[in-house]
């Protein structure tokens, strides 16, 4: 039985991936200067450059989750049509978009007894789930059906490599990732974090080091320890509105192992909120999270 494969727009994922994947996006929408704005479904459609500023400048965003109504109304014409449903959702660490997911599930599978609605935790965000996805239609292409595909998500998740460093911890602070006391002192020593998404899908810090450039070759090095057979995978980077920095990773990734497919890419507003400006986030499958 086929099944549509649908995410929101926290994939990260550019157009031409989106299409060539077949996933259908709900989109998500943010708060910005008391006007809610509606996430755009593709990142190229994305002004980042003046996003970033706005967060520089410090603006505020205020984010929300997708309601369970908005998914069921996306998912219904899909069952509808006789089909089920996959949705890969951001980290139930950092949203509760997992909970209006399940939500919409329920209720759907009661209106349509025949169909399934499977609800993936993608313990990730960002081009974390955009991964994902890309192992999904992967999966359906094969001829793997829902269940199996699911199942083998679960396991790429348990693989999943999401690492990253910021610019401004300060920013950090401010969205509840640091201590003020770590957050002054770090900016004073010029520390910069390196960050991951756990076992639990949380965001957690695992190192500090001293200086940009040094936080951005880190990032290499975690890549050349970790990464697992690279020649079969797409590997992901995202950026804050820092792409010099962005392209001397590439520039690390492919010298160091080259993947099936490399992607740059700004990263979406709506946990682009969460992390801020000078964001530079690597994404792969390796030896565990």
């Amino acid at each position: 039985m086929s099944f549509a494969i649908f995410s929101d727009s926290s994939c990260n994922l550019p157009k031409a991936q989106l299409e060539e994947f077949q996933v259908q996006i709900i989109s998500s929408s943010y708060e910005r200067e008391g006007k809610l704005i509606t996430c755009p479904p593709y990142p190229e459609d994305f002004d980042g450059h003046e996003y970033y500023n706005f967060l520089r400048n410090k603006g505020v965003v205020k984010t929300s989750l997708i309601p369970a109504a908005q998914m069921e109304d996306a998912f219904r014409p899909v069952l509808a049509a006789g089909e089920d449903v996959l949705y890969i959702t951001l980290s139930s660490g950092i949203s509760g978009t997992v909970a209006s997911g399940l939500q919409a599930a329920q209720a759907l599978m009661e209106e349509f007894p025949q169909r399934q609605v499977r609800v993936l935790d993608s313990m990730g965000a960002g081009f974390g789930i955009g991964l994902l996805l890309g192992r999904a239609s992967d999966d359906r292409k094969a001829g793997l059906n829902l269940d199996q595909t699911y199942a083998s998500l679960e396991r790429d998740r348990d693989n999943l490599c999401e690492f990253f460093t910021v610019d401004d911890l300060m920013f950090l602070r401010r969205t509840g990732r640091l201590s003020g006391v770590t957050a002054t002192l770090g900016t004073m020593l010029q520390l910069k974090p390196l960050l991951r998404g756990d076992e639990t899908g949380h965001i957690t810090v695992f190192n500090k080091v001293r200086g940009r450039k040094r936080a951005v070759e880190t990032l290499g090095e975690l890549y050349r320890k970790r990464v697992c057979s690279p020649e079969t995978q797409r590997v992901y980077i995202s950026h804050g509105d820092c792409p010099e920095d962005a392209e001397q990773l590439a520039r690390m990734v492919q010298e160091i192992a080259p993947p099936k497919e490399l992607i740059v890419c700004l990263h979406e507003p709506l946990t682009g909120a969460h992390v801020g400006p000078g964001m530079l986030a690597l994404f792969f499958l390796g030896k565990g999270r």
